[in-house]
């Protein structure tokens, strides 16, 4: 059986994981909070270690997963640079990141559901979807902090 099929999914995964990283990190940038900078930026590096573990799983697959992300992502984040703009505030910068995970999620359930896919590159993604996961968690959080202050 070919690897091609999971190779090119890691690889869709992996640019949509690099467009969450460079997320955090803007966000990290926009937010006024240094509680919330500190969050998005520990998040980003979270997030960094699922692409690289994705990334190398590709190269065993014998890829040659990319480095860089979409202009999907980079549209994103200066759609938060207009909100906060607008006086979003910390709020517009959760509200997004918020969005990008919803995104993630439904691209890693895709990719779990793909029967074609092997046992072994699943057990590789499942552990990166955990990341995927524990962002979504901590980003429900802060909404929930959000609406009760």
């Amino acid at each position: 059986m070919s690897n091609n099929h999971a190779i090119s999914k890691l690889d869709d995964l992996i640019t949509t994981l690099i467009d969450s990283v460079k997320g955090y990190e803007h966000s990290a940038h926009k937010a006024k909070s240094p509680e919330f900078q500190t969050l998005f930026r520990d998040l980003a590096t979270e997030r960094n270690k699922a692409v690289e573990l994705l990334q190398d799983h590709s190269r065993a697959l014998g890829g040659k997963p990319n480095g860089f992300g979409s202009a999907a992502g980079t549209a994103h984040r200066r759609l938060e640079d207009i909100l906060v703009a607008l006086g979003g505030g910390d709020k517009a910068v959760i509200q997004a990141v918020d969005r990008g995970e919803d995104y993630l999620r439904e691209e890693f359930e895709r990719v779990l559901k793909d029967s074609s896919i092997g046992e072994e590159t699943q057990a590789v993604v499942r552990r990166a979807h955990e990341s995927v996961l524990h962002g979504k968690g901590v980003i429900e959080s802060l909404k929930g902090q959000l609406a009760a202050a």
